[in-house]
């Protein structure tokens, strides 16, 4: 049972910044402002925890188009979500915007976020009970890939 526990060990850097560590050995930092103790020097934790949730989504949608054989040429998501002025501040609603870049046609690319969402994305299984997660799908031919500056695999 023990492949089913996820843990996390955190170490205090200086304030309220922080370094976790999980299973698989690599180190995270987190920060937050100066005016709260911190020093702005690496993401937010509500930050990382919107990226676990498009890293979750974006490796399924990836992964299963993969296996319908589509050609892929690139790909990019947007998350945004707003958060209440009153503490606990929590998340209000999460927007996702799904970019897809090459002969990706809509069936392929709805499956493919669907079967993400409603099945195989942990992080949106437990988000969904309490906070609305809303997507849309935006398909690019690989010809608009070259007109908006190139892809975003230019960034490694």
């Amino acid at each position: 049972m023990a492949d089913n526990i996820v843990s996390v060990d955190l170490r205090q850097i200086e304030g309220i910044s922080f370094a976790a560590k999980a299973g698989t050995g690599h180190w995270v930092a987190m920060d937050g402002p100066a005016e709260h103790g911190g020093s702005n020097g690496a993401s937010k934790p509500l930050e990382l925890f919107l990226m676990g949730l498009a890293g979750c989504s974006g490796m399924d949608v990836v992964s299963i188009l993969s296996r319908m054989r589509v050609d892929l040429q690139d790909f990019r998501m947007e998350v945004k979500a707003p958060r209440t002025e009153e503490h606990p501040k929590v998340f209000t609603r999460v927007e996702i915007i799904y970019h897809l870049y090459g002969d990706v046609t809509e069936a392929q690319a709805e499956k493919a976020v669907n079967l993400s969402q409603d099945k195989f994305c942990s992080a949106s299984a437990m988000l969904k009970p309490g906070v609305p997660i809303e997507h849309q799908i935006v398909i690019h031919r690989k010809e608009e890939a070259l007109l908006e500056g190139g892809t975003t695999k230019e960034l490694a």
